[in-house]
């Protein structure tokens, strides 16, 4: 560590704070004194330096301090310790050993690490190869990361090369040599395995799914073997194929239905074949969720309209809705409607009418659980009898009045995620056909769209949503959007405006409420093997407030059957509880507390844990990258044989010490020791003349 002393000011002024201390202490110390000469000397002395050493503080002198550190160089032995590597010979690991040593005796720091971060081991004999995945981009990034700023020269990366996660590592930049150790074999090995699998995430109870699997073999020119799909180790279908060639590939499709909701599990497998390498490979395992029923909306319409169609059109775009259309001119009886099915939205078209048409069916679909409603007015509906079925907006028109208005979206609207931009095409469609008349907003209700009548901007509301009342309700007050899809296609080739504009409408009103005031759930409902599973808890009192202080139980069932139990609390900070180590399947889950002073409540799902397999994927060494990666860094490929060259070279060309300089420059007066000097002159002096009899 160095010190240097900087002057703000011209260091001549050095004398003048001499002089004032020499003047000080002279006309202090003048008179004749009560003691001897050389002590009134002395004395003089001190206070002179004192006052000098003041007046040159005054001068804010700094310090600039500068520190040098040594940073050795550091080499980091990563070690590739996936599945893929679990037949390394235990002699590669002595050889890696002996590399570490070798290094450290030379003089180089030399740290070990793996895929896993916390898989750190000083005794290399100890590592286990259990990671599910390689990524070697990730491994050789967060080395870049983690030595940032600190003298990493050279990093040795035992590894087969099998990449299977990530970026393939030679498409990053390193600051240090990668020297590559490549194991393993480079040679195809004789294998039939299940390559990929294709599915639906999602099925529909009794509907018929498609899976498709694609089979990879090779070596096994002329052979033949069954795929099996399996459920609960029950066949459920099998397929022959034929491998024509060495290196062949076959696609087999299973057609298969399920009469059972929730999440299944399926394995796709194909049968193993005398002489294979392994047979980890053969099976590979699909999750589908099958669903009980799309959610259920009735269209109600006065007639046959182009509004019909369209609405139909856009609605039967999303798979998760099943869609009935009633029109009221077409029925003869009003007892053959089907009043017993439940609807989770009723649609509304030119109804009610100024007749009142249908009015008591209209009334009997509305009656059931406070269904949710989206009116669509038209000319020949009657605005006054539809006020009264909502609560969203309140329209005095006289009859058979109409008006002819464009849209202007509301951008203050942030119920629904629209984007601005993308409805800004609305104010270029054609009219609708609205009541001409007094709107009156309900409590709650927000605008989505405004009236433009011409080419004045009104406050009018054309489309209106109310979520805070018991029914949820939407009005769309005008009829004309099929011209509306047309137009906008002609001008953008889409028609994705509109349809957002009534998909995501109809989503709102229609989705169900969570009223529980118990609620447990998975933060992620697809993990892989080694992920932890996060349950979050959230309690409610009856006004909804969050609270704590529970204790909860939580049930863990396998889909073998295998039931584990847990106790918790939930408490303020920590409402989520982790747990770990589950094998791959499918999970389901009850959580139970009581509540209010013993009311048991429940809260129910599931979540899947997958085993991806990818280390059983690929089992050809990529020798050609590794050596690609070393030469991209000015590093060597060697093989375990050659290890002793690398470590010859490693210590031969030794890279040089680094030298980290840090200087600060600070004012001297800040200096602690200073403060102990003057007290100890002030306390010197003081206390000698007080001695002497003197103040």
């Amino acid at each position: 560590m160095r010190n240097e002393l900087y002057f703000t000011t011209s260091p001549w002024f050095i004398l003048a704070c001499l002089a004032v201390g020499a003047a000080y202490a002279y006309f202090l110390y003048q008179p004749k004194p009560f003691w001897s000469k050389s002590l009134n000397v002395g004395l003089a002395f001190l206070r002179g330096f004192l006052v000098s050493l003041l007046c040159f503080l005054l001068m804010s002198p700094l310090v600039k301090t500068t520190q040098t550190t040594v940073d050795k160089p550091k080499v980091v032995l990563a070690i590739d310790n996936s599945e893929s590597m679990k037949n390394l010979p235990k002699a590669v690991l002595v050889k890696a050993d002996e590399l570490r040593q070798k290094l450290t005796a030379a003089g180089l720091e030399v740290a070990v690490q793996t895929l896993n971060p916390n898989n750190a081991t000083e005794n290399l004999s100890d590592l286990t190869f259990d990671q599910p995945s390689t990524d070697l981009s990730g491994l050789l990034i967060g080395l870049k990361n983690n030595y940032e700023g600190r003298n990493l020269t050279d990093v040795v990366l035992l590894t087969d090369g099998i990449v299977n996660q990530g970026l393939t590592p030679t498409f990053n930049t390193y600051p240090f040599k990668v020297h590559s150790v490549g194991v393993g074999d480079t040679l195809p090995k004789r294998d039939v395995a299940i390559k990929n699998v294709v599915a639906n995430n999602v099925a529909y109870l009794g509907n018929q799914f498609p899976v498709q699997a694609d089979v990879a073999a090779n070596g096994f020119s002329g052979r033949a073997a069954n795929v099996y799909l399996k459920q609960n180790g029950r066949i459920l279908d099998r397929k022959n194929v034929a491998f024509g060639q060495d290196d062949a590939f076959q696609q087999v499709t299973f057609q298969v239905s399920s009469n059972t909701n929730g999440t299944q599990h399926y394995v796709v497998e194909v049968e193993p074949l005398a002489g294979e390498f392994t047979t980890r490979n053969n099976q590979r395992d699909i999750y589908i969720d099958i669903v009980d029923g799309k959610e259920k909306i009735l269209l109600l319409a006065l007639s046959s309209h182009p509004d019909v169609k369209t609405l139909r059109t856009i609605i039967e775009k999303n798979d998760n809705y099943e869609l009935d259309v009633v029109l009221f001119g077409s029925i003869n009886n009003w007892a053959d409607l089907n009043y017993t099915k439940k609807y989770d939205l009723v649609i509304l078209h030119q109804l009610p009418d100024h007749f009142g048409t249908g009015n008591d069916a209209i009334q009997k679909f509305l009656q059931r659980d406070n269904t949710p409603l989206f009116i669509v007015l038209g000319n020949q509906a009657s605005a006054q009898s539809a006020s009264r079925l909502n609560q969203v907006v309140r329209i005095n028109a006289p009859n058979g009045q109409t008006d002819k208005v464009t849209a202007r979206f509301n951008t203050a609207f942030k119920l629904l995620n629209l984007d601005a931009d993308k409805l800004a095409v609305l104010e270029k469609l054609p009219p609708l056909s609205v009541p001409y008349g007094d709107y009156q907003l309900g409590a709650g209700s927000e605008v989505v769209l405004f009236q433009n009548v011409g080419s004045v901007r009104t406050n009018k509301p054309l489309l209106m949503i109310n979520t805070s009342t018991t029914r949820k309700a939407a009005v769309l007050a005008g009829e004309g959007i099929w011209q509306w899809r047309l137009e906008e296609y002609a001008l953008n080739e889409t028609q994705v405006a509109v349809d957002e504009l009534i998909q995501k409408t109809i989503q709102l009103i229609s989705v169900k409420e969570d009223k529980r005031k118990f609620r447990v759930y998975p933060l992620n409902t697809d993990l892989l093997i080694g992920d932890k599973v996060s349950f979050e808890t959230e309690i409610y009192n009856d006004i909804y407030e969050k609270t704590y202080g529970q204790s909860v139980k939580l049930d863990i069932t396998s889909e073998n059957g295998k039931r584990q139990t847990y106790n918790y609390t939930n408490a303020d900070g920590s409402s989520r509880f982790e747990l770990s180590g589950l094998t791959a399947g499918v999970y389901r889950y009850t959580a139970t507390t009581s509540l209010n002073g013993g009311k048991q409540e429940q809260a129910s799902g599931e979540f899947i844990i997958k085993d991806l397999q990818l280390e059983a994927l690929n089992l050809t060494a990529d020798f050609g990258m590794l050596r690609q990666l070393a030469t991209q860094t000015d590093g060597y490929f060697v093989k375990p044989a050659q290890m002793e060259q690398l470590i010859e070279k490693l210590t031969s060309q030794k890279a040089p010490d680094r030298l980290d300089s840090t200087e600060e420059m600070t004012e001297l007066i800040n200096r602690k020791w200073l403060f102990f000097l003057l007290l100890l002159l002030v306390s010197l002096e003081w206390g000698t003349r007080k001695y002497q009899g003197s103040y």
